[in-house]
């Protein structure tokens, strides 16, 4: 990437103003498209669906699939440099639009996130550094790597190498026989099986990183999942201990460093039991983009990840994001939508706007719903970040913003 920062408001030399753009058109996008506008930038989004959110509201919507060579190149043509909102954006479509234009993250780190055979080799490699391994794992492509795989490793929990995420391509194995079912199951496909590991919590880390190799590490983030599914992420002091959450942030760089990263990269963790009466942290995944764990920083930082993946982006400096309140950010899942104050509704019935006067009552709630026409059980409809003076008091709002929406507490 070139380090000629692409300052907003100016023109490039097409002598048209500086325009970002950004592969995918969901709600990652839609945010990353507002912090870019209300930065001064022209913005173009790239996405098949014609409602998208991000396309909806972009400057221009370019409404074709991923790997389709005029869209593509339309993007190329219009944009300064461009972006992905998620993973799975095809690594050889990042690499055609970087034959033209800066592009980051780049399609190479796109395509170690995109693979957890690879993702575990990466984290493995920086361990050496950091000293925060993954989970003792096995590959298994073949009948043969299935049979070898080590006792120990059992149980354990089977996940595809691609294209899974929220849980899905996922099944817990405790023999030997399930692991052989399992693998069937997900149609043999290429797997990483991990041994499973006395969970206490979950964490993760986001940095941004500049081409020029400046890093800002934002505060650790606790996160509570349910059903496989983030539902509420806790950020303030003493939400991981000191120890714990000073090793993430370093492995965290560690990782980024490595990749030569350039954007906003997540990597979550694992806390566990070290057996000797207290915890030790163990690496999982990580997520070339923001973090649905990120979203409190729009109103807890002074720098939210979406504005640190513009400046990342646009080369810009990165300065260390300051959290001026403790947090606590709700996931708000469509699930709400058919089951008003906690009570399910049949599953005939139309859906019912959640009790948003009410919840918007209370100080310190900052609702973010992301423009999706259609409320479906599961479905990411939006998210709900408190924030407070003390962390009493943002524990106090939750708990009432938890009973209002019949969501399950901390």
């Amino acid at each position: 990437m070139s380090l000629t920062p692409l300052l907003p408001g100016a023109l490039n030399d097409r002598g048209q103003p500086m325009t970002l753009g950004v592969m995918g058109g969901g709600q990652l996008g839609r945010m990353f498209v507002q912090a870019a506008q209300a930065m001064g930038y022209v913005t173009v989004v790239l996405d098949a669906d014609p409602a998208s959110p991000a396309g909806l509201i972009a400057h221009h919507h370019i409404r074709t699939g991923y790997e389709d060579p005029q869209g593509l190149a339309e993007l190329a043509q219009r944009c300064d440099a461009i972006t992905t909102e998620f993973e799975n954006v095809p690594a050889a479509a990042l690499r055609t639009l970087a034959a033209q234009r800066p592009v980051a993250p780049s399609a190479d780190c796109v395509a170690v996130a995109q693979d957890r055979i690879a993702e575990k080799a990466h984290f493995s490699q920086c361990a050496a550094i950091s000293g925060v391994h993954p989970a003792p794992n096995a590959t298994i492509e073949t009948a043969g790597q299935l049979a070898a795989v080590a006792d120990d490793l059992l149980p354990g929990i089977l996940k595809t190498a691609r294209l899974g995420y929220d849980g899905k391509g996922q099944i817990r194995v405790k023999t030997r026989a399930e692991l052989a079912a399992a693998w069937e199951q997900l149609g043999r496909v290429a797997c990483v099986l991990e041994k499973m590991l006395p969970l206490q919590s979950e964490c993760s880390v986001l940095v941004a990183r500049g081409a020029d190799g400046q890093v800002a590490v934002f505060p650790v983030q606790k996160n509570t999942h349910h059903d496989g599914i983030l539902a509420i992420t806790e950020v303030h002091e003493g939400a991981v201990p000191a120890d714990l959450a000073a090793r993430a942030q370093a492995s965290t760089v560690a990782i980024a460093n490595h990749l030569g990263y350039v954007g906003v990269l997540c990597v979550e963790y694992f806390v566990v039991d070290n057996g000797q009466g207290g915890s030790d942290l163990v690496v999982n995944e990580m997520a070339p983009r923001p973090h649905n764990s990120g979203h409190y920083t729009q109103n807890a930082c002074d720098v939210s990840q979406f504005e640190a993946q513009v400046r990342a982006l646009a080369g810009l400096p990165l300065p260390t994001p300051r959290a001026h309140s403790p947090a606590l950010m709700v996931n708000l899942l469509g699930d709400l939508w058919f089951q008003p104050n906690g009570v399910r509704a049949e599953a005939s019935e139309q859906p019912v706007s959640p009790p948003w006067a009410q919840v918007l009552a209370l100080p310190g709630t900052n609702l973010h719903l992301y423009g999706k026409l259609s409320a479906r059980p599961g479905r990411k409809m939006g998210h709900l970040n408190i924030t407070g003076a003390t962390l009493a008091q943002v524990r106090d709002t939750a708990a009432q913003v938890l009973a209002l929406l019949g969501l399950q507490g901390l």
